[in-house]
C-alpha cells in the first residue's frame, strides 16, 4: 500500500467520516487538543525557562522537571490523541499542507532537542541543579521554547490556510463593507 492509499484509508474510515459529518465532535476535539498542546507547552515552559535562568536558579532543576513531568505527559497525550482525531477527518487536505508538514517537521525537531538534551547533557543535571546552568543546556532550553513557539504558530496557521492555495471558492462573496464602518464607527467614537 503506497503513502497516499494509506492517508485516504485513513480519511474515509468510519471514525473519520464521523468526526466530519458531527456538528458537536470536533470543535470539541480541537478544543481538547489545545487544552493539550497548552499543558504540554506551559509545563515545558517551566522547565526550560529554569534551564536559561529565568526567573531564577534558586528552586532545583530536578525539582522543577519531576514536577512538571507527568503533568507533561498527560498534555503530550491529550494532543496526541485529539491531533490524530483531527487528522483523520481530513488526512489527504493536511498531508499537502504547507503549515501541517512544517509543523510536524518542527515536532520532530523539538524531540530530538530533547533526546539529545535527556542522553547527554541532562546526565550531569546533579552538578549544576541548585546552580547555573551549562551553556548546553541554556542552548537546548532555548532552543526548546524557539521550537514548541513555532509548533504552536504552525498548527494555529493550519487552520486558517489550504496550503498555499489562496484560490477564493466560486460563489464567495467579500464583502469589506463592514471593516470599513467599523472602523468609521471606531474612529468617531475615539474622537
Amino acid at each position: 500500500m503506497d503513502y497516499m492509499s494509506l492517508v485516504q484509508t485513513i480519511e474515509t474510515s468510519g471514525a473519520a467520516e464521523w468526526l466530519r459529518t458531527s456538528v458537536k465532535v470536533l470543535p470539541i476535539i480541537n478544543a481538547v487538543h489545545v487544552i493539550g498542546i497548552a499543558l504540554l507547552f506551559g509545563t515545558i515552559l517551566i522547565v526550560d525557562l529554569r534551564l536559561v535562568g529565568v526567573p531564577s536558579t534558586m528552586r532545583s532543576f530536578g525539582r522543577t522537571a519531576r514536577e512538571a513531568l507527568w503533568l507533561t505527559w498527560v498534555g503530550f497525550a491529550l494532543a496526541l490523541v485529539t491531533g490524530t482525531l483531527m487528522f483523520a477527518a481530513n488526512a489527504t487536505t493536511y498531508v499537502s499542507n504547507t503549515a501541517f508538514i512544517t509543523k510536524m517537521a518542527l515536532l520532530v525537531l523539538a524531540g530530538l532537542n530533547m533526546a539529545i538534551f535527556e542522553v547527554l547533557t541532562a546526565r550531569r543535571a546533579a552538578d549544576w541543579d541548585t546552580g547555573p546552568v551549562p551553556m548546553a543546556g541554556r542552548i537546548a532550553g532555548m532552543l526548546s521554547i524557539l521550537l514548541w513557539l513555532s509548533v504552536i504558530f504552525f498548527g494555529r496557521w493550519i487552520g486558517f490556510t489550504k496550503g498555499y492555495d489562496f484560490e477564493v471558492p466560486e460563489g464567495v462573496e467579500l464583502d469589506f463593507d463592514f471593516s470599513a464602518s467599523f472602523l468609521q464607527v471606531a474612529f468617531t467614537a475615539l474622537a
